[in-house]
């Protein structure tokens, strides 16, 4: 074999370890725990006082 084939190897094998290690990685810290909640988060109207964080203000006519 040619040393540029098996450098070619080489450095497949080192991206297949690294994919590896990503993938165990990110289901170990939790990444794929919530796969619906950013969906339906960005459907959330940001204006709603009901949800968590917004204070409701009274508008200038007092309603």
């Amino acid at each position: 074999m040619s040393a540029t084939l098996l450098f070619l190897f080489a450095l497949t094998g080192i991206f297949v370890i690294l994919l590896v290690v990503g993938i165990f990685w990110s289901i170990r810290s939790g990444q794929f725990d919530d796969m619906e909640g950013p969906a339906e988060r960005i459907l959330m109207d940001d204006d709603d006082p009901r949800l968590p964080g917004r204070k409701q203000t009274l508008s200038k006519n007092g309603e």
